[in-house]
């Protein structure tokens, strides 16, 4: 489908918008969610706002929904959990499906899926919450050694992210993340460019984007601060990086999007080392939409402005 052919079917119907929610990302979703919505009314829609509380089948049933534009961040939105619901009714959404959103937000689970066909990712261990913290400590430093990276299993928008620098900080941190997040995964540190690649369209008809390079200032890497604070972090497009770097990472974030079976659009998020390596980090299904996000800055270098990229989103719904 073109994206004329998504504008003429989408016309004549009533497109809910469902933002904000319950999750630890909901300012960022309430952004995201407005940004598109007045994307939509520019451009001749009809469209509604929906904040996503409990009771947010009961609402869409109410507002006479054609299509969900689903436009939430981290747990319950981006896991599969409001996708199933929507399934169980009947009602078209955008963007992945159950099975890719609750893979894409299980770090665990989609690095097992990166490695199970070639996509290079940083070593890892998994420290489910029933685990003895003295033995994955001790796991930790022999397996992955010192510098670090600690982070939740299943967060987005770098929650609960930490470089570890020695061991005082491994126990302080891992005991931090086993109170906030229960199961949570020690990561190898890749010293290197951070870098993101968004992909559009799904199965045959996908492609990536130009790769942003992210250079932040005063932080020590593209935390949540970094992410949505403006002025802390400068976007580098296409990223300054080796031919042949820049090649293979689009070509990784391109096959992590299909192994975990992505619908519509994506973004993936990297590391390239010193030596020119790529490595995949993880999937986010549901990028975030706002004036700082790094999709849109991506699709516009690419020659896709932002209602054209809210309309790739749009027409997810019936890919």
């Amino acid at each position: 489908m073109t994206i004329e052919e998504a504008r003429k079917l989408l016309k004549d119907k009533k497109i809910v918008v469902l933002y904000g929610g319950w999750s630890l990302e909901r300012e960022v979703s309430l952004r995201s969610g407005k940004r598109v919505y007045d994307s939509l009314i520019r451009q001749g829609f009809n469209a509604v706002l929906l904040d996503a509380q409990r009771d947010y089948i009961d609402r869409i049933r109410e507002l006479s929904a054609d299509v969900v534009l689903i436009m939430l961040h981290g747990k319950p939105g981006e896991d599969g959990t409001f996708q199933g619901a929507l399934e169980s009714i009947g009602i078209p959404y955008t963007g992945s499906g159950v099975l890719a959103s609750a893979a894409g937000i299980n770090k665990v689970a989609s690095k097992r899926i990166f490695q199970s066909v070639g996509i290079p990712t940083p070593e890892f261990i998994f420290v489910p919450r029933w685990t003895n913290m003295d033995e994955a400590y001790e796991q930790a430093l022999k397996e992955i050694g010192i510098p670090l990276v600690i982070k939740p299993k299943d967060e987005g928008s770098s929650l609960g992210v930490h470089i570890v620098h020695d061991e005082a900080e491994l126990k302080r941190f891992m005991q931090e993340e086993r109170e906030k997040f229960g199961d949570f995964l020690i990561e190898k540190y890749i010293k290197g460019k951070s870098v993101t690649t968004g992909i559009l369209g799904t199965g045959d008809e996908a492609f990536a984007v130009p790769v942003l390079e992210l250079r932040v200032r005063g932080r020590e890497f593209y935390d949540y601060k970094a992410k949505y604070t403006k002025g802390l972090t400068e976007f580098v497009i296409p990223a300054e990086l080796p031919q042949r770097s820049y090649d293979a990472l689009q070509e990784y974030s391109l096959k992590a999007h299909l192994a975990l079976e992505c619908r519509g659009f994506s973004r993936v998020d990297g590391v390239v080392s010193e030596d020119g390596q790529p490595y995949i980090l993880e999937v986010n299904t549901i990028p975030g939409m706002t004036e700082l996000s790094d999709l849109p800055a991506e699709a516009e270098h690419a020659g896709i402005s932002y209602d054209e990229l809210v309309l790739w989103i749009l027409k997810s719904a019936y890919e």
